[in-house]
């Protein structure tokens, strides 16, 4: 199409059904790598790298890219001749144009065996030793029931050396209820000089379990991915799905979708401001923070029908209505929401002992952001970074008129402000959707996806864009399902932003991003 992003590509572009402005086209390895640097250049983003085993179909294997651009979104499908067996599986690396593209490129080679050429980063990220090096969860033949001996696993941490250096081994079993992680750091002192992760524990095999389900059912296990962004996950499924499906989502459906989206991210923001002053010992902050959370949850579940707003949003719309009366008491409860948390910020900014931890903590500045690609909210802390909800609005959004927030620091005390001035315009938002939802139906019934089809979903949660891409299959059933999280841009962030801070420090700035395990690791 004429419309369509990096026309000097000149490789078919379609732009997908649906709302969301999405544009997908089969390249070669050649169109594949100059896409990377086209969008690089137009300062556009990877959203997305993932695997697709479509053998059954024309023979042959996929790796897929997501790019995010000035007009929209950008979906590139490489094919790889499943012949070529070996070294032959093999496809251009994106890792020097997009830093993130390097683990997702790791997972992709445990779970299909497509490996990015020429990459450096050649170790597994998901397998943990838990399948053999042969097998492949994503393949066709692999059905998800087989067991292996577990095996012993060297992984090669970067050594750092020198002087009175010395690691620190963290996880993956921590003391809280978090998800698993390890984190080893290389320190001199307290000074930390390097940290690398090692995540993938929490791999619970969803993409496998979405293939061969019903396109509508899936909704149920998208939601499933991050319990902490499941009206993201959910809405951003439902868009792809109601893409493939041809489904025309009624209005009132997509406000009272937006009003669920934006309690979810006021419920995130509520706990981590209170466990943000836990981690620098104020725990009055995390005391009067969880008593307004649990309060703002309890309400979500007499609303939705539970707490965190799970299967809330369906193909098609919403599972309930709101009446006005209900309407009403939510606005009055965003007032009261509203005033509490501004005096509980002024005890937070004049509050010596706070700032002293806050300022100047686990920094990371508008350069070092973009050369990391950063994403959502840590990137908005520290000075860039977009917001779907304003740079590419989807009803309601394209009315409410979202104002960004940004805050220059990048340290500590900036992601701080930035929860609450996000807060502040959620509250906002919610105001003027429970005063403004048109009248009207509040689903559609979903009908049969279209077989061979595609369809793509992104939502801003609360940790930024969650990207969902589904492909069908000859019957319209799931062939592919892939849910992208955040996190995976930020998680590199956060090696970076530890160094040259004390190993003490690691809670607070850890807190600081709260980046999703369960939703990185799906």
């Amino acid at each position: 199409m004429n419309d369509a992003p990096l026309p000097e590509l000149s490789c078919g572009f379609v732009r997908l059904a649906g709302a969301l402005p999405v544009w997908r086209a089969v390249v070669t390895p050649r169109q594949w790598r100059d896409a990377a640097s086209l969008v690089r250049s137009r300062d556009g983003r990877l959203v997305a790298l993932w695997g697709t085993d479509r053998r059954a179909h024309d023979g042959r294997f996929g790796v897929a890219a997501a790019y995010a651009t000035a007009e929209g979104f950008v979906w590139l499908d490489l094919p790889i001749d499943a012949a070529a067996e070996g070294s032959s599986l093999q496809y251009p690396d994106l890792a020097a144009d997009f830093p993130p593209a390097e683990r997702m490129q790791r997972a992709v080679a445990d779970l299909l065996g497509l490996h990015a050429d020429a990459a450096s980063a050649r170790r597994p990220w998901l397998r943990h030793a838990a399948w053999p090096e042969t097998y492949f969860p994503l393949r066709r033949e692999a059905d998800g029931g087989e067991r292996f001996a577990a095996e012993d696993e060297r992984y090669d941490f970067v050594a750092v050396e020198g002087d009175g250096v010395h690691e620190i081994a963290v996880g993956p079993v921590h003391a809280g209820i978090i998800e698993p992680g390890h984190f080893r750091f290389s320190v001199v002192g307290e000074k930390v000089l390097r940290l690398e992760e090692r995540l993938g524990y929490a791999h619970k095999g969803i993409d496998k379990r979405f293939e061969g389900m019903a396109v509508a059912a899936g909704a149920r296990l998208a939601a499933r991915v991050s319990g902490d962004s499941t009206v993201a996950y959910g809405w951003a499924y439902c868009m792809a799905a109601e893409a493939l499906c041809a489904t025309e989502v009624p209005a009132r459906a997509q406000w009272l979708r937006a009003l669920a989206l934006e309690r979810e991210r006021i419920a995130s923001h509520l706990g981590d401001l209170g466990a943000l002053g836990n981690d620098a010992a104020f725990a009055f902050g995390l005391a009067q923070f969880s008593r307004l959370r649990e309060t703002w949850l309890r309400r979500n579940r007499e609303v939705f029908g539970h707490r965190l707003g799970m299967d809330w949003i369906v193909p098609g719309g919403v599972a309930g209505d709101i009446p006005a009366s209900t309407l009403a008491q939510l606005r009055d409860d965003c007032a009261a929401l509203d005033g509490e948390v501004h005096r509980l910020q002024s005890i937070y900014d004049e509050h010596a002992g706070l700032q002293d931890r806050f300022v100047g903590t686990g920094r990371m500045d508008r350069d070092l952001a973009a050369r990391l690609h950063c994403t959502g909210m840590a990137a908005r802390a520290s000075g860039l970074g977009s917001d779907l909800r304003a740079a590419l609005p989807v009803a309601p959004y394209d009315r409410l008129g979202v104002h960004v927030a940004r805050a220059a620091g990048g340290d500590v005390a900036a992601r701080v402000a930035l929860r609450f001035a996000e807060l502040y315009e959620s509250l906002r938002l919610l105001g003027d959707i429970a005063r403004d939802v048109p009248d009207g139906a509040i689903r559609t019934h979903a009908g049969a996806a279209a077989p061979d089809a595609f369809g793509a979903g992104a939502v801003e949660g609360w940790r930024g864009e969650v990207w969902v891409a589904i492909e069908s299959d000859g019957q319209g059933r799931i062939r592919r399902a892939h849910c992208h999280d955040p996190s995976w841009q930020n998680w590199p962030a956060l090696e970076h932003a530890i160094m040259g801070n004390i190993v003490a420090d690691f809670p607070l700035i850890n807190k600081s991003f709260n980046l999703s395990y369960a939703g990185h690791d799906c």
